[in-house]
Order: C-alpha cells, then structure tokens, then sequence
C-alpha cells in the first residue's frame, strides 16, 4: 500500500476535500490521509511515497521532518530543498533568464542591522549606497516589499524618494525589494500543478480577499491567455515547484510577472470560488496518485527545476 499525506495548519476545506477525493478514485494500492508524525529519527523512512507540504514554510520542524523524508524517497510536493534556498529577487532574476517580462527589481541591505552584526560587518557594502541610480533604475510610483515572504505583508506603496526614507526604517532587519509598479489594464492569479496543469483565473488584488476572484469580466484574447500559461509553464519548470501560483499585471498587452514563488497557494473555497476549488482539488489528486505510482522506494523522487539541473549537467563536463 502507498500512502499519499498531506502535511498542513489552520486551513480546513482543501486538505480535507484533497484526501477525500484521492480516496474517492479508489486507486487500487494507493490511499490518502493526514500525515501524522510520531518521532523522526535520522534517515529513517517515512511511511508516505507522497506528500503535500502546506505548512512548512511556517514551521521549521515540519521543514526539518520533509527533508529527512525526501532524502529517504518520499516524493514531496513541493521540493523542501528548494522551497529553503529560493527568495523572491532570486525568481526574478531567473525569469528574466527565462525570457519572461518582470518589472525593474532590486535588493536592499535591511535597514537595521542584524543580530549579533555591527557596522564593522558591512565594510564591503558603499555607503552611502547610490541612491539616485536606484530610484532612476526602479522609478516612481514604486512597491517595497521583503525579499522573502508572502500574503502581502510589509508591502508598501511609495510616491517618491521622500517617501521611501521615511518608511524604509520601519521595515527593521527584513531585507527589501523595491519593485516598479505595474499600472495593469489587466491582472491573473494562474494555478500550475505538475509544470503541465494550467488554471488562469482572472484577480483583481485590489478587491478584499474575498472579493479578489473576479467572475463578470469579459473574456481576455486568446493570444493573451496562451502567453500567460506559456509564462507560466516557464516559471514553474525552471523553477522545479509541483504545485504553485503564479501572478501577472498586464499592461499594455505585456504580462508582467508580479509573485510567482507561492508553494503553498490559497487553495480555500471560501476565497478561490467553487469552479477553482474544484480544478484544484482535482488536479491535485490526480497528480499526487501519479507521484506515487511512478515513487521508487529509497530513491530520490523529488522535481528539480531546469535551473538546477542543468547546472548539475555542466557540472559533469568539468
């Protein structure tokens, strides 16, 4: 018998449909729970050929627990190693590798030092940085948000440089971007599950949470919604996550990449709407019922993304 686990917090209603609807397929083998952990011994293997990790990022232990888990052959979605190594400006300068449309980035050192640092542990950085060629670089309006995080915390719209000084120090020892701001005609929250299935729903992030998932808009070109998911399937390959949304601005036709590193997306029904509940709970059961009829026990069943395996190939070269 396979065991597909799903590893999860406060949320209720897509970790319950997804192992009720893994089990309704009756796949002959193969059957879905909660994870449930006991202790967690070195190298020692788990009982699941699959699991879906929606809590990680928040918990350490669990992290800790999903690696140990993927060295021993479970097949966990999404890759634990890589979800620890990613940031946000790191996706970006990969899609722009990629040749997907991003708005103009950049990193800034945090505002205050970090613990057990002094000035002394920043000799190599300039100081005063160049201030000017940043905000020429980025220009104004402009969005400042953490390097490293989600759902839309410490993010901050700025009118001017003025602006900026006066609410960068706010942001303490949390390192930022600070990102051009994209004035969209336009805007996407896409779900990618597998690198292969694509759900493109229209968003307003604008809107209340609740409210974000626009249902009365009239249709996008064609052409348009074939960039995106092609966008889309470039991101997620390269970036080797199973399961993840990504999120376009589209002005003047272009769509511009805005957060595409989210591998453990909103997938409520209370948010998302019943139709994109119901894809998402489906494909995920479909993609998890495959993961764990092609697991090899004991081997490495993770998805690295391009990126990495193509730098594991040059690698041999040398």
């Amino acid at each position: 018998m396979k065991k597909i686990g799903i590893l999860f917090g406060m949320e209720d209603t897509f970790p319950h449909a997804f192992v009720e609807r893994v089990n309704q397929k009756a796949e002959k083998g193969i059957v879905a729970e909660a994870v449930k952990i006991d202790k967690v011994i070195q190298n020692e293997l788990t009982e699941y050929a699959v699991i879906i990790d929606r809590i990680s990022q928040d918990v350490p232990f669990y992290r800790a627990y999903l690696k140990n888990a993927a060295l021993t052959g479970t097949a966990v979605i999404n890759n634990p190693f890589w979800w620890s190594a990613d940031d946000k400006f790191f996706n970006n300068c990969l899609a722009d590798t990629l040749g997907v449309p991003l708005p103009k980035t950049v990193i800034l050192p945090s505002a205050k030092h970090p613990d057990d640092t002094t000035s002394k542990s920043f000799r190599n950085l300039v100081a005063p940085l160049d201030w000017e060629g940043i905000f020429n670089y980025v220009g104004f309006p402009a969005y400042m948000k953490p390097y490293a995080g989600g759902g839309w915390k410490n993010v901050y719209r700025l009118e001017n440089k003025e602006e900026f000084f006066q609410k960068h120090p706010e942001t303490g020892q949390l390192v930022m971007l600070l990102q051009e701001e994209i004035v969209f005609d336009e805007y996407f929250r896409v779900y990618c599950l597998g690198g292969k299935a694509v759900r493109i729903m229209e968003y307003e992030p604008r809107n209340p949470h609740h409210l974000r998932y626009v249902v009365d808009r009239a249709p996008s070109s064609k052409k348009l919604l074939a960039t995106v998911k092609d966008y889309t399937t470039r991101l997620c390959t390269g970036l080797g996550y199973d399961f993840n949304t990504v999120e376009f601005a589209v002005r003047d036709g272009i769509p511009y990449a805005i957060d595409f590193g989210n591998p453990a997306p909103d997938a409520d029904v209370n948010s998302v709407g019943q139709e994109n509940f119901e894809w998402v709970v489906e494909e995920a059961a479909k993609m998890a019922i495959a993961y764990a009829k092609a697991h090899k026990p004991g081997k490495m069943n993770l998805t690295w993304g391009t990126f990495v395996k193509n730098s594991v190939e040059m690698a041999k070269r040398f």
